[in-house]
């Protein structure tokens, strides 16, 4: 029997060494169910090539409680990455002197007084806030178990075959729908350890930037296992057009249920902060999403024309109930109801202020 690997397309990174204006971002999120808290890591580097406005890296976590840290990284010289792989770093404050790149744990653990390293199965760094003294450090190693599609087919490309074309910029991926995380994270003093803990990982790139935005992911569900979730909207310039686009994929049980604009009908109602209804049926499932939550969310800074910039409230603690069934002209069959507490919630960009319904 062939088997896959779970890299999915677009995995590297996609500079192309030129001086246009350009972004990367990179999201990886472990989530603690005993605990009930979430760890989202969020990296970023903006018009690499240097000399430019807004030319500079960051590090992002929302942890705890949806509390937040945030370093940004000047030098875009000290930023690395895999054209090919899921490989990056920014070493933010160190006194070593050789080429930026992976290292060894234990060296970087030495070396690095702030910075970041990651992979599709290592996962480490240190962040630092002089103003607060507030910091986190972290290490832990992932065993991928779903990229994004059927585990035993080659892996998709979130966005679509085309994708790589700069007029859909920017470029969407999900690189690891499911994982499993074991390692520890130190937030302020207090040390999670954790062992198999549900992971997961994103990135988007690109040249411009989206205009508005909603996104939800859970990978941790009370009464259902091996289940993960992401769907996310935005609306985005084409050429001369705006296009408003959505999307629902879940991983139950080694199938992947893919609900996307060439395939599917997906309809949403999002209210500006609060809840999520999402809507999505094929010829032979149909999706719904009901997701709300009480918490006053964080705002988070994202990419921008105008830089990296506060953009996006989110938070770890939405309540969400995902009902997926199969469908055959009038016949409806419940295959799947599920229930989360830990679900993530965000809303981005501008012109929040009345519901966004489609």
């Amino acid at each position: 029997m062939k088997t896959y690997s779970l890299q999915t397309p677009h995995t590297g990174y996609h500079w192309d060494g030129s001086d246009r204006r350009f972004f990367e971002g990179w999201y990886y999120r472990v989530t603690l169910p005993e605990e009930k808290q979430t760890f989202a890591f969020m990296y970023s580097i903006e018009d690499p090539i240097g000399g430019k406005p807004n030319s500079g890296g960051g590090a992002q976590i929302l942890g705890p409680n949806d509390e937040y840290l945030c370093r940004t990284f000047p030098d875009v010289k000290k930023f690395w990455a895999t054209p090919g792989v899921l490989e990056l770093g920014h070493w933010g404050q160190t006194n070593l002197t050789s080429p930026v790149g992976y290292l060894d744990p234990q060296v970087f653990e030495y070396k690095i007084k702030q910075g970041y390293q990651a992979t599709a199965t290592w996962h480490q760094g240190v962040i630092w806030d002089p103003g607060t003294n507030n910091y986190c450090r972290w290490q832990y190693k992932t065993q991928p178990i779903y990229g994004w599609g059927n585990p035993d087919a080659i892996q998709q490309s979130t966005a679509g075959g085309l994708s790589f074309l700069p007029i859909f910029e920017p470029g969407w991926q999900i690189l690891m729908a499911h994982g499993l995380a074991t390692g520890w994270i130190e937030w302020n003093g207090c040390i999670y350890k954790f062992t198999n803990a549900p992971a997961y990982s994103e990135k988007n790139w690109g040249g411009a930037f989206p205009k508005k935005w909603f996104w939800l992911n859970c990978n941790s569900f009370y009464d259902a296992s091996d289940l993960a979730l992401t769907a996310g909207g935005g609306k985005r310039g084409v050429l001369w057009w705006m296009e408003k686009v959505a999307l629902v994929g879940i991983h139950y049980q080694g199938k992947f249920y893919e609900f996307v604009p060439w395939n599917s009908e997906v309809y949403w109602q999002i209210q500006p902060w609060g809840e999520w209804q999402i809507q999505a049926k094929n010829d032979l499932f149909e999706v719904e999403l009901s997701a709300t939550t009480n918490h006053s969310g964080t705002l988070l800074r994202a990419p921008s024309e105008q830089g990296l910039i506060f953009l996006c409230r989110d938070t770890m603690h939405g309540h969400l109930t995902l009902k997926l069934r199969e469908v055959r002209d009038s016949y409806s069959k419940l295959i799947l109801e599920a229930r989360s507490d830990l679900c993530g919630l965000e809303v981005g960009g501008s012109s929040w202020e009345q519901p966004w319904i489609k």
